[in-house]
């Protein structure tokens, strides 16, 4: 029953929602994010500087990364390959596009509507926008608890397994002790609050990434004469005029989006939740900011997985078998035996930091429940702890497939949160525009402009003091003007 419930939730309801609304996005906003594409990888280099005490843009990034590159850009890839063919990447493709618009709202949102949280930090996401800019408390609270039971626990506990199941099957370790020590691991990571894990992710992500990247584009600059053919095989068969995978066109539409949406989580809601953590000028630079990751994350990683699965010479139509086999001997097909540990190790690589990113998404939906409980928080930690020991050892299967379909409840209250503030994001996006245009490098935002909204002066004052070489610039347009 969860089963079928699962398919047509995720395998229906959510590609309409998520496609759908992300075209409108698109439209509303007038391309947004091709207009700011170029502009998107300025905004990633002026990121890193972040302010003494406060979580820059960069970690925010990181952060989201953490999430966004974790098992299903290695098992998800590979599943959407097997089931849907070549054509699924396509759309993998498709999907990133209209979802880099959703990205960007619902994290420019999540900026607009955060809350200083008295430690010089902030906290937000689709709670505090549903909440402060839609003034429903009921949905805002549905939202936390659906945010806290998917990824804080149900997602948790699958992570746990997929990790301590991949070093047995590389290395023979047994699963109860690298279980054992992966929570004394984490709970070292969780002590130390969301600085602690930023830390981490600043540290891991890059290094599981570029490592990740590097060895996948050598199998393609290995096999570099057969990249364009097979790229004109991808594009081919996603309208079902390859002959070989004429039969997959269904297929290949359904788990392109499907695989896609859950590798670079744009609409989903979870995002938004690290993006407000970061001490940003204006809340659309954040939102720029993260659409970047959705590119990165599918457009890069993603195409990296299945370009090397489709050039190693290993997959063949009617495959069977899970995507992190079909990676581990696509690897192994053209590197040797060492590529089966590469992929396993950097699976696990991936899986950690993506349990650092639940973790955080469950205590943020956790304080917005409750508040600065020490006491809940402490108990949310050891129940993620003893639940990351017991998932190592659990096939957590049905549990997985619940958190599958809250996971769609998730995106289906952020997209319709999006949709009815719609207004609100280009509101910020136009001030933000209209600052770039005037020649402003970095735009300032001005919370006086938002009387109307329900905004945390503290973490938006009014008439904020711009940076010297914006002053300089908006002087001269204004003597130019005289």
């Amino acid at each position: 029953m969860l089963e079928v419930i699962n398919d047509f939730l995720s395998g229906k309801v959510l590609i309409v929602l998520i496609v759908g609304l992300g075209t409108y996005f698109t439209l509303r906003s007038r391309f947004v994010q091709f207009r700011h594409f170029g502009h998107m990888f300025s905004v990633f280099k002026d990121s890193i500087r972040g302010q003494a005490g406060q979580l820059s843009s960069f970690q925010a990034l990181m952060l989201s990364l953490a999430g966004r590159v974790g098992a299903g850009n290695i098992a998800g890839v590979g599943l959407a390959v097997t089931l849907g063919g070549p054509g699924a990447v396509f759309w993998m493709w498709v999907t990133a596009l209209v979802g880099m618009s959703s990205s960007f709202f619902e994290c420019t949102l999540a900026q607009v509507y955060k809350r200083a949280d008295g430690d010089g930090l902030y906290r937000g996401g689709p709670s505090y926008y549903i909440q402060h800019g839609l003034k429903l408390r009921w949905m805002a609270l549905t939202f936390a608890v659906l945010l806290l039971v998917t990824y804080g626990f149900a997602f948790n506990g699958l992570q746990a397994f997929t990790v301590t199941h991949s070093l047995e099957n590389a290395f023979g370790l047994p699963v109860q002790y690298t279980g054992i020590g992966l929570a004394v691991l984490l709970g070292l990571v969780f002590i130390g609050g969301i600085k602690r894990i930023a830390s981490v992710s600043d540290l891991l992500v890059p290094v599981k990434t570029l490592a990740y990247i590097a060895v996948t584009c050598y199998v393609i600059i290995s096999q570099i004469e057969l990249v364009p053919d097979m790229l004109v095989t991808i594009v081919k068969s996603a309208f079902g005029l390859e002959p070989a995978f004429a039969g997959l066109l269904g297929s290949a539409i359904v788990m392109g989006v499907k695989r896609g949406v859950f590798a670079n989580e744009a609409g989903l809601g979870s995002a938004p939740n690290v993006a407000a953590v970061a001490a940003v000028k204006h809340p659309a630079a954040q939102g720029v900011v993260q659409a970047f990751s959705v590119f990165l994350d599918t457009f890069v990683i993603c195409t990296c997985t299945a370009l090397l699965i489709l050039l190693s010479g290993f997959y063949t139509p009617g495959f069977e078998g899970d995507g992190i086999v079909l990676t581990q001997n696509s690897l192994a097909a053209v590197v040797g035996e060492w590529g089966r540990v590469f992929i396993s190790v950097a699976l696990s690589l991936f899986v950690f930091t993506c349990i650092l990113y639940n973790y955080y998404l469950g205590e943020n939906a956790l304080q917005f429940l409750v508040g600065r409980s020490r006491a809940a928080l402490l108990t949310y930690r050891g129940l993620v702890l003893a639940l990351i020991c017991w998932g190592s050892m659990q096939n957590l299967g049905t549990v997985f497939a619940f958190a599958d379909i809250t996971m769609t409840c998730l995106a289906f209250v952020n997209l319709v949160a999006l949709a009815m503030l719609i207004k609100v994001g280009l509101r910020v996006m136009r001030d933000y525009d209209d600052q770039r245009k005037a020649g402003i490098d970095q735009p300032v935002f001005d919370s006086a402009k938002f009387a109307d909204l329900d905004l945390d002066r503290d973490a938006w004052p009014t008439n904020p003091v711009a940076d010297a070489s914006n002053v300089n610039v908006a002087h001269g347009l204004a003597q130019s003007h005289r």
